[in-house]
């Protein structure tokens, strides 16, 4: 049996997992050093995150108001592990949520930094499933060589497995990893609910750059799920 190089629990190949699709959902989205601060000023970087984090929390929070039970989270830092997080104390007042992790490769972790090490490992051992897309224990990651294709055959993995996404997705943003699975969405006819830093930036502008003010706007957003495809 597979086991997680950061954990140490058992990892399932993934023709062992099986979900009802219509109840699934994966979330996609932007590494943390990849989020612009507010007005692209560094005072403003802890504001920006922490408002990207409660819009992410208020999509998964719509999500379950609309049914969904599995979350698929691909475990990579920044929005990924966020969500899993979240979803861990979700878990905590409705027996009916699950999670899922999904890794690329079993040694995905190893250029982590270490306080996302410390995350992933309290994720993995507070999800119900933890996946691995490739067995090989020894494989990395190389951009010009077949590795080149365990993040996307996660990604796309995830997206088979689900019938809606929650992206934070950036309209500038080039092809990235998030950008692939949300073309992948679209192609194969998900549901895509998505919002980037635009969004963020406008809410700020709005709400001004008290946390509470930009919290209690995005508790009343309507329910996404209602009209997004």
């Amino acid at each position: 049996m597979l086991k997680s190089i950061n954990s140490g629990l058992p990892v399932l190949m993934p023709d062992e997992f099986h979900p009802d699709t219509e109840k699934t959902l994966c979330i996609s989205g932007h590494r943390e050093k990849s989020i612009i601060p507010y007005q692209n000023n560094r005072i403003y970087g802890s504001l920006t995150i922490s408002a990207v984090k409660l819009m992410l929390y208020r999509y998964i929070d719509m999500a379950i108001e609309r049914g969904f039970e599995n979350f698929i989270s691909g475990l990579a830092t920044g929005i990924d592990l966020w969500a899993a997080e979240y979803i861990i104390k979700k878990k905590q007042s409705n027996s009916s949520i699950n999670l899922i992790g999904v890794m690329p490769y079993l040694r995905h972790a190893e250029v982590f930094p270490a306080d996302y090490k410390k995350l992933l490992e309290y994720v993995e051992k507070n999800s119900d499933t933890l996946i691995s897309t490739n067995s090989d224990p020894e494989i990395i990651y190389k951009k010009s060589s077949p590795e080149r294709y365990l993040y996307r055959d996660r990604n796309y993995y995830m997206v088979d497995r689900s019938s809606a996404i929650i992206a934070f997705l950036n309209d500038n943003s080039s092809y990235t990893g998030t950008r692939q699975t949300v073309s992948y969405g679209y192609k194969t006819g998900r549901k895509i609910c998505r919002f980037g830093i635009e969004d963020i930036f406008k809410i700020i502008d709005e709400c001004g750059t008290d946390i509470r003010n930009i919290g209690r706007h995005i508790a009343f957003l309507e329910n996404a799920f209602d009209f997004s495809f």
